[in-house]
């Protein structure tokens, strides 16, 4: 809460101050009610009538006090609404942020659907507090007025009615004690019901395939079922919370009103400090029930607060110099040197790996399963960073470029082509600054222009989700397209059309070597099919994480038999 008010004092202040003023005039009400008893209402019973300017003064004091307090009203709940959705929006654009500058190997350890959690049903339960701090700050300064005016009233009632307050700080405790518990499960339980969620939808075509939606359903259904039961146990005991706080004060009322009438009957008192004490403690009790909202929140902001803060402190993010790659005209000269990488320090995955891609020239790197290929495509566009060795482009190492410099001249087709729900357009562009000419001619060199022109708006035409309305070779050569109109100057294609037909293939290759750059960009292509290797300058063999063989693709097949076997394998299969 100390944080959310540092960030928005001025708002704190002003709802801060209307609460005030609702809770001062709420006990003004009171003494209102006080005094119209004694000069009143009891001489109205005594002399059988009632001063006409007695009673207009009365109903001023009332109206007076009424609207000073809608408009502190007003003030407070503006005020916190305000403050509430400005720290929504400040943590969760931290926390996407933190997203975007954590590397790789952080987001590998976090499942998609716990981030989601984080961003939006944690930084929720993080500030819930916030919207009704200012009215329980209102309300105990209105308690604190209210107490005073009760011992001026009268002394003896007043320590009677403040009995309530022992027994409400005992009942907030034993609420946090066995609340709080059940509110840090329910909020890690919400992160796993949107982990399963979004497993199902991100593989649905599986799903669907195989005929899983049974099991399916029923995993989600465990998980959902699980976060109903624990928050059915934190409702139950909210629900013995709630009257029980809201019944103590009237408790207090009714032992006050006895006493009372025992010390009205004595002499002791007067019937307007009966009244006055006894509407008082009613008033507290409003105080007492705010309170208690605000600590009702306290365990699952709690929980929420500490996940987001997890994310927002979490370290790993990469380091970056101030230098930028020097501008060219032709491809990029890429270095890699003795190169070392594992996600398990026991299990390195890359040892070792040396070779160098001149300007212009395509090198294809080759490899059965797991022997970490995918792994050096990261690497070379930096998304995550070598454990030991270097990468260079143009002799610069990539931890010594700044933040961005990379991606100007270097650009990654990946496995699978993401499409984001928007326009070809705006799928290739990226919101980037590119003419229709640009895009259409990144969509040629892609072999794309053709079915996107039969689209029913060209490059106006909604994808859908993922590119739904799109086959998988489409889609892969609008992912290539991306990466084209940016005009990078070394581009690395991760088995980029494993999906598109091998004569496409070709095209699209061969094309890559020409103009699209406006000079050849150098390639680096992890390849399967004999007739995309055959088109590459030099073939990197790479099985088990270390270089097996290198040379043309001619040199290879003549000298290495597991080389021969591979590519050949994989043309009888298909």
């Amino acid at each position: 809460m100390w944080v959310a008010i540092r960030r928005e004092p001025v708002v704190f202040t002003l709802a801060t101050l209307g609460a005030v003023l609702f809770g001062v005039l709420t006990v003004a009400d009171a003494w209102v009610l006080g005094w119209a008893t004694d000069n009143v209402l009891i001489p109205a019973f005594e002399n059988g009538q009632i001063g006409t300017d007695l009673l207009l003064m009365v109903f001023v004091l009332f109206i007076s006090v009424a609207i000073l307090r809608a408009v502190g009203i007003v003030a407070r709940r503006l005020g916190g609404g305000v403050m509430y959705y400005r720290m929504q929006s400040h943590t969760r654009r931290a926390v996407t942020r933190k997203y975007l500058s954590l590397p790789m190997e952080w987001h590998q350890r976090h499942p998609t659907g716990q981030l989601l959690s984080n961003a939006y049903a944690d930084v929720e339960a993080a500030w819930s507090p916030i919207m009704p701090l200012p009215m329980a700050i209102g309300t105990l300064v209105m308690m604190i007025v209210a107490i005073v005016q009760m011992f001026a009233a009268d002394v003896v009632m007043a320590l009677v009615g403040l009995l309530v307050f022992p027994a409400v700080v005992a009942a907030n405790l034993a609420y946090q004690r066995f609340a709080s518990p059940l509110m840090t499960h329910a909020q890690g339980l919400r992160a796993e019901v949107s982990e399963v969620a979004h497993e199902s939808f991100d593989g649905a075509m599986v799903v669907k395939t195989l005929g899983r939606e049974t099991e399916e359903t029923d995993r989600f259904r465990a998980k959902a079922h699980e976060l109903r039961d624990v928050n059915i146990r934190a409702g139950r005991i909210r629900a013995v919370f709630d009257p029980t706080l809201a019944s103590l004060p009237n408790l207090g009322v009714l032992v006050v009103l006895a006493v009372g009438v025992s010390r009205v009957m004595s002499g002791a008192s007067d019937a307007g400090a009966v009244v006055t004490v006894a509407y008082l403690l009613t008033i507290v009790s409003f105080p007492i029930r705010a309170i208690g909202w605000l600590l009702g929140e306290f365990p699952r902001s709690v929980v929420g607060y500490r996940r987001t803060k997890a994310v927002i402190d979490a370290t790993g993010e990469m380091r970056f110099g101030d230098r930028t790659v020097p501008p060219g005209v032709q491809g990029a000269l890429l270095e890699i040197d003795n190169l070392h990488y594992s996600y398990d320090a026991q299990v390195p995955l890359l040892r070792g790996v040396d070779f160098t891609v001149q300007p212009g020239r395509t090198v294809a790197v080759v490899g059965p399963t797991a022997s970490g290929k995918s792994t050096l495509t990261s690497l070379l566009a930096r998304l995550i960073d070598p454990d030991e060795g270097a990468i260079r482009v143009d002799g610069i190492d990539l931890r010594e470029l700044r933040q961005g410099a990379l991606a100007s001249d270097v650009a990654l087709v990946p496995q699978t082509a993401f499409l984001f729900d928007d326009t070809v357009r705006g799928n290739v562009t990226l919101g980037a600054d590119v003419s229709d000419d640009d895009v259409w001619a990144a969509l040629r060199t892609a072999q794309a222009d053709g079915f996107v022109a039969a689209l029913p708006d060209g490059l106006g035409a909604k994808l859908g989700e993922r590119g739904t309305s799109l086959s998988g070779g489409q889609r892969q050569r609008i992912s290539l397209a991306r990466a084209l109109v940016r005009r990078p100057r070394l581009l690395i294609l991760d088995d980029a059309t494993s999906a598109v037909d091998p004569e496409v293939e070709a095209r699209i290759l061969a094309s890559l070597r020409d103009d699209v750059t406006g000079s050849a960009a150098s390639l680096v292509v992890i390849a399967y099919r004999k007739a995309t290797i055959s088109l590459a300058d030099e073939v990197v063999h790479l099985d088990d994480g270390v270089i097996a063989g290198r040379g043309t693709h001619s040199e290879l097949l003549a000298s290495s038999d597991e080389y021969a076997e591979l590519v050949n394998a994989y043309e009888v299969a298909t």
